[in-house]
């Protein structure tokens, strides 16, 4: 009798069991949650951030983005394209664009670093997308050199040219000139794939890969020109057209002058 009054409220012990592993669970979602939430909005930057942000993208990137960022026939959606990306267009210059071209140039920016951070907060707390690299992500100090300039050539030389001094793309486009870019600039322009630019996300180049690709970068930008003249370092083809004209225009000199001399 005792063993058919236990199976009797078995059902109610299950139950009981069964509500409260709801409630912990529930509970514990409920938990995880909010420290996601907070984590979220430390990551895009406080409210008022954020508010001003909004503030500075509706005068000045909502005619050609959308009120809501969503893009228009003029620019592109901005949702989802993270932090990462709004610091680098604005902050080279290439946004606000004045007028609609093949590519975006590079210019002097007209915000400050202040309103900047602003502005990819805002853009940051519509959706998630790739972030601000931090101090640590863009520290090459003990990055490997030589392994960053077999990266380089085989990811980024085709259009930057091995030198990185950049290159002709079609219809207009090109790759930037890389002598004056920045670690932030490289590492930002990497995660977002800017203008033609394909995106090399950390599945495909890990953060120590760009950080190898950076240190080969400055590594260029600092190199003296042992020869002399460096003639850009576009290779072989500059050189010899540069000595073929210094040949001919002597060549040219001398007959001239032994002209007049004979004369």
């Amino acid at each position: 009798m005792k063993f058919l009054a236990a199976r009797r409220r078995s059902p109610l012990v299950a139950s009981a069991l069964l509500i409260g592993a709801l409630a912990v669970v529930g509970g514990g979602y409920a938990a995880l949650g909010n420290v996601q939430t907070a984590e979220a909005t430390m990551a895009v930057g406080t409210e008022t951030q954020v508010e001003k942000g909004k503030q500075l993208y509706l005068e000045g990137c909502s005619s050609c983005h959308g009120l809501e960022a969503q893009g228009t026939q003029t620019g592109p959606t901005l949702i989802g394209v993270g932090a990462a990306s709004v610091h680098f267009q604005v902050a080279t210059g290439r946004m606000p664009l004045a007028a609609p071209g093949a590519q975006a140039p590079s210019k002097e920016n007209v915000y400050s670093e202040e309103d900047i951070a602003a502005m990819a907060a805002y853009v940051a707390s519509l959706a998630p997308g790739p972030a601000i690299p931090t101090a640590e992500q863009l520290d090459y100090s003990d990055a490997d050199i030589a392994f960053g300039g077999e990266l380089f050539r085989i990811n980024c030389a085709q259009c930057h040219q091995a030198a990185g001094q950049g290159g002709a793309l079609t219809q207009g486009k090109y790759a930037p000139n890389l002598m004056q870019a920045t670690p932030q600039e490289i590492y930002e322009a990497m995660l977002t794939g800017p203008q033609n630019m394909p995106i090399f996300a950390d599945s495909q180049l890990p953060p120590g890969d760009k950080q190898a690709i950076i240190a080969y970068i400055r590594g260029l930008q600092d190199a003296p020109s042992a020869g002399g003249i460096n003639l850009g370092r576009f290779g072989p083809v500059t050189e010899g057209v540069f000595l073929a004209v210094g040949v001919f225009t002597a060549l040219i000199a001398g007959a001239v002058w032994i002209g007049i001399k004979s004369r």
